[in-house]
């Protein structure tokens, strides 16, 4: 995902003779002018987070002789883990924008200028020009043009943010259709809302889905429909770019697959006692602001789990393995594009309602992109939740460079054989498969069933007030 400083879009503009011709970029000041005469405020791309060295524009929210306020944000940045706003410096009209959505720079990097000596309600320069045609290049030296939009900003009505295109898949809608108002004709969010609210929006939004998913192998077929074509002449498809999310994911884990000698051990827990004792606090913990989740009843048995076993509390260097103090816990969190891994510091700390409100604090903050970068990096285990969504068996990717990850999957009710006094029985009970990735150059599967058995004997018997 990394662009150099050097790319088109990617560089500070201060030096003239960098700028590429025909780039479509705004004009830039004269070299010579001197920055005490120049009322310029700089927006940089911020230091992020001690492990953050650079950052991708997304989307500026402000076009050139557009108005700001001081702490407004002008764009969105996202990094390998986490989204951020990038806020306005100081009041004034947003001058010149010298980087482009899609470009990566390093930290640092100059990506725009405010003029602070603007005055709100002023015409600026360009709207003196409106109507007025553009000198025409000299043809003999200058190349052709890029395309631009009617304010004569680059063409960019065809590049669309991810938030912009999940919108148009889940409502149908053709984005060629839809007007932007971004920089360059750029569609943003609130112009595809837009469409979706007009009369010509609704009436896609209100078109009949198909029965079926397009790839189901349980279509129906009509009489005399021809045979399947073969997969190299059906109807073209559409190919859109990772987002950098999407990139970041892809690339940790095909270097876990790659890095790790994966294992993966699965054992089964029985729930019924940390049912009841779910039952039995849910609600005053509810008064006091706690979710109480099953997650978090294994969380706890997973931290203990790991004081009594510190061989999986710790991460591959090399030829090293370093063993931590501190139980720093990774709980994945699920996201519409994508997966993120917010760590709980030294979980070992917590108490059960406070482990549950830890998860619950970081999974919303997760979800609405208001995690700091360093939420994100440091975890000695993870663990992730995709039970949640109904699963009952999955192996899990490590998550590099930690040594394991435990997978809950979902709590089913099932038929078990119960042991008792009288002789066996068959009962309902809660049950739920608990996975575990491992590396095995770090550990073997005694290490890994040793684990298990430790999780699992605590949840089954949970302590239960009666």
């Amino acid at each position: 995902m990394s662009s150099s400083p050097t790319e088109p879009g990617a560089y500070p503009a201060t030096d003239p003779a960098r700028e590429p011709k025909g780039s479509g970029r705004p004009a830039k000041p004269d070299a010579d002018a001197s920055a005490e005469d120049s009322a310029g405020v700089q927006v940089l791309m911020p230091q992020m987070g001690v492990s953050v060295a650079e950052g991708t524009i997304v989307e500026w929210r402000k076009r050139p002789g557009d108005w700001v306020e001081a702490d407004e944000p002008v764009c969105d940045v996202t990094t390998d883990k986490v989204d951020v706003e990038i806020p306005s410096p100081a009041s004034g009209r947003l001058e010149r924008i010298l980087v482009e959505p899609g470009a990566t720079v390093p930290v640092g990097t100059l990506l725009a200028e405010i003029d602070a000596e603007a005055k709100p309600g002023v015409a600026h320069p360009e709207e003196h020009l409106k109507g007025a045609k553009p000198p025409a290049p000299d043809a003999a030296r200058a190349p052709a043009p890029a395309p631009a939009a009617a304010n004569g900003e680059p063409d960019r009505s065809r590049f669309y943010s991810p938030v912009v295109r999940r919108i148009a898949d889940k409502h149908r809608v053709d984005l060629s259709r839809v007007r932007g108002t971004g920089i360059g004709g750029r569609v943003r969010k609130r112009d595809v809302l837009a469409y979706l609210e007009s009369a010509e929006g609704a009436a896609v939004e209100a078109s009949p889905e198909p029965v079926l998913h397009i790839e189901s192998p349980y279509q129906r077929e009509e009489a005399g429909a021809p045979p399947p074509r073969p997969v190299e002449e059906l109807a073209p498809g559409r190919r859109q770019p990772m987002s950098p999310m999407r990139q970041a994911i892809a690339r940790h884990m095909l270097e876990s697959r790659r890095t790790a000698a994966h294992c993966t051990t699965i054992v089964e827990a029985d729930l019924s006692r940390v049912v009841a004792r779910r039952r039995e606090l849910r609600e005053q913990m509810r008064r006091r602001g706690v979710n109480l989740t099953y997650l978090a009843f294994v969380t706890r048995a997973t931290v203990e789990a790991l004081e009594e076993h510190p061989k999986l509390n710790a991460s591959v260097d090399g030829s090293e393995i370093v063993h931590y103090d501190d139980v720093n816990l990774g709980i994945a969190v699920a996201l519409e594009d994508g997966l993120i891994v917010p760590v709980i510091r030294q979980a070992q700390r917590l108490s059960l309602e406070g482990t549950a409100a830890a998860i619950a604090d970081l999974a919303e903050r997760a979800r609405v992109k208001r995690l700091e970068p360093d939420e994100v990096h440091g975890g000695t285990f993870t663990i992730t939740n995709p039970g949640q969504f109904g699963t009952v068996l999955a192996t899990p990717i490590i998550n590099q460079p930690q040594v394991a990850i435990l997978d809950l999957e979902a709590i089913v009710k099932r038929p078990v054989v119960v042991e008792g006094t009288e002789g066996d029985s068959v009962a309902i009970h809660p049950m739920t498969y608990l996975c575990m990735s491992w590396d095995h150059r770090a550990l073997d599967g005694a290490d890994a069933a040793r684990f298990l058995g430790s999780v699992k004997d605590r949840l089954e018997s949970w302590e239960v007030s009666r």
